[in-house]
């Protein structure tokens, strides 16, 4: 049977109140428990929700902390404990957490909530935000791995009361976290919970999360040596209202995106994507970078030598109007992509050759590609088994053929084909013949 007692609790709390003024904490605090008994039995809801806030209050306001922590742990267990009782209660006493006296009586309390918050879907987000704030502390004592750990039992994207934002938030620490700790493929995973529709929002905030998931993203794909996927990152960047504001920053952006493309194996998608970005406006306030680009897309050999000439100073030094990326800095993974670069010049040679030779002897090439024989016929045949082109070595004679095997009756229907072409053009001969001549016939005499 519900019973209203609001009247009787505004009476008592005051009272209680002035108790503790006097000294007197544990019988203000028995007299509020015996009233919570009756509210809480006669499911007056927000009499027993006012009765533990002020539980709360009374005890934070005598700095017994010990009391706080035994407070909270009581009354979340008495029996048939209505549920918007405790989460007023826990939403009071979060507010205390950041006004604790030292980091020991902190972290009893976050344990504490986060011990009466555990498995109750109705306190899911404080439960959340007092894990956050566990890892941050975690973090900042230097337990990296702590503070991972921590974060990543939150499964927030399940959360149903907690805002999108928000979620974001948290998935985006979980990343970070896993990044500082080397665990690349949590990182994956946990990269996989985020929507990447939810970036599509005009809104800063929005716009400023997905700038720190990309460059999670980068940071992830870096590690993994993802040409390809890094530089569709830097493209999402490219594309953020905010970067495109900042010439500076969509600079740099740009930039980063040309060169990893241009890092990136050739495939349809990568080819497709290296002649969308040329058609891009600004690639004209970056000569160099334009120019880069063109090399690939233009079907001619390039010289290692020459491309070091022209280019290597700008990428690696820049200039003080152009100042470099990150990519080929002097670091191990610098060098690398510095390398990587280099097989990408061999490669675009190596397919230009397979479109204008039939067959070419293995020595020219390797001139050709400024190559030893072996190097050149070690390139060429990563070429053949990714199936970029096709080619086959005679090595006895030391000549390779571009030209691929026919089928008996591919070549039977180019014939037939042809032969068709070619009694068509025949035909149109006769029949344009015979009406100059009947033309002729009726051109009056002179």
């Amino acid at each position: 049977m519900e019973v209203d007692y609001s009247e009787t609790v505004d009476r008592r709390i005051p009272e209680c109140e002035q108790l503790v003024k006097d000294n007197k904490l544990d019988e203000a605090l028995e007299s509020l428990l015996s009233l919570e008994k009756q509210t809480r039995t006669a499911a007056d809801m927000h009499s027993t929700a006012k009765i533990l806030v002020a539980i709360m209050k009374l005890c934070f306001s005598a700095k017994d902390w010990n009391k706080l922590n035994e407070h909270i742990i009581l009354l979340t267990k008495r029996r048939s404990q209505l549920k918007q009782a405790v989460v007023k209660m826990v939403q009071e006493a979060f507010t205390y957490v950041e006004q604790t006296p030292d980091l020991d009586t902190k972290l009893k309390l976050i344990d504490t909530l986060r011990t009466v918050t555990a498995g109750k879907i109705y306190v899911e987000i404080e439960r959340a935000r007092l894990t956050m704030i566990l890892s941050k502390i975690r973090e900042g004592q230097g337990d990296i791995t702590e503070a991972a750990t921590v974060l990543g039992e939150l499964q927030v994207e399940t959360f149903g009361s907690m805002e999108r934002k928000e979620k974001v938030e948290f998935i985006l620490e979980q990343m970070r976290l896993c990044l500082a700790k080397k665990d690349y493929i949590r990182t994956q995973i946990i990269s996989k919970k985020v929507s990447q529709k939810f970036f599509e929002s005009d809104e800063k905030e929005v716009q400023e999360l997905k700038l720190r998931f990309f460059e999670l993203m980068i940071e992830l794909d870096q590690h993994e040596g993802a040409y390809l996927d890094i530089c569709k990152h830097y493209r999402a960047l490219y594309d953020t209202a905010i970067i495109k504001e900042d010439p500076p920053r969509w600079k740099k952006v740009l930039k980063n995106a040309i060169l990893y493309l241009v890092l990136a194996p050739y495939d349809n998608e990568q080819s497709d994507l290296i002649h969308r970005v040329k058609l891009e406006k600004n690639l004209e306030e970056m000569p160099i970078y334009r120019d880069l680009l063109k090399c690939f897309t233009t079907p001619e050999l390039m010289r290692w030598q020459q491309v070091c000439a022209i280019y290597e100073k700008e990428l690696k030094q820049g200039t003080t109007e152009n100042p470099p990326t990150e990519v080929f800095t002097d670091t191990e993974q610098g060098k690398k992509r510095w390398e990587d670069l280099r097989v990408r010049v061999v490669e675009h040679n190596i397919r230009v050759m397979a479109k204008y030779y039939t067959r070419i002897r293995m020595q020219r090439m390797a001139e050709l590609l400024e190559l030893s024989e072996n190097e050149g016929e070690e390139f060429l045949s990563q070429l053949v088994v990714k199936k970029t082109i096709y080619a086959k070595v005679d090595r006895l004679a030391g000549i390779i053929n571009f030209t691929p095997h026919k089928d008996p009756n591919e070549i039977l229907n180019a014939w037939s084909g042809n032969l068709n072409e070619l009694m068509q053009l025949v035909n149109k001969t006769t029949h344009l013949i015979n009406k100059e001549e009947m033309l002729h016939q009726f051109v009056p005499k002179k």
